[in-house]
């Protein structure tokens, strides 16, 4: 009798792991993916977060990456002090509307460790 219920509990188990596997709902779309954008392909989530490299207008509300593209820059503050430098940009970046809400800035050739000030003082030689 344990047989049966342990054999019985196992098909049961096993069916409904086969039904889950070839749920469908989560698949994506058909069709030609190969000319779609990153913000496209996700539906109607033009958002993702990435990162942009390029040149930051004179008035810090424009990035110009090295293919030309403008990308606009939701949040200037984030990037006062860098008008006019190449920097890479991080944040969530929508391709729909060519902006970016900018998460973290670097300058470019800027080592990805940051230096801690002060921790050394020069002496005058002797």
């Amino acid at each position: 009798m344990k047989k049966i219920g342990v054999a019985l509990f196992a098909f049961a188990l096993w069916l409904s792991l086969a039904a889950v596997a070839q749920d469908t709902g989560a698949q994506q779309p058909s069709g030609d993916q190969g000319s779609m954008s990153q913000g496209q392909m996700s539906g109607k989530k033009a958002h993702s977060k990435s990162h942009l490299m390029g040149k930051i207008s004179d008035d810090g509300k424009t990035l110009t990456d090295k293919s030309g593209q403008s990308w606009t820059i939701d949040n200037p503050d984030a990037v006062k002090g860098h008008e006019g430098h190449e920097v890479t940009l991080r944040g969530h970046v929508d391709t729909a509307a060519n902006s970016i809400h900018v998460t973290s800035v670097k300058m470019s050739g800027e080592r990805a460790s940051k230096k801690k000030s002060g921790t050394m003082s020069e002496q005058p030689p002797q």
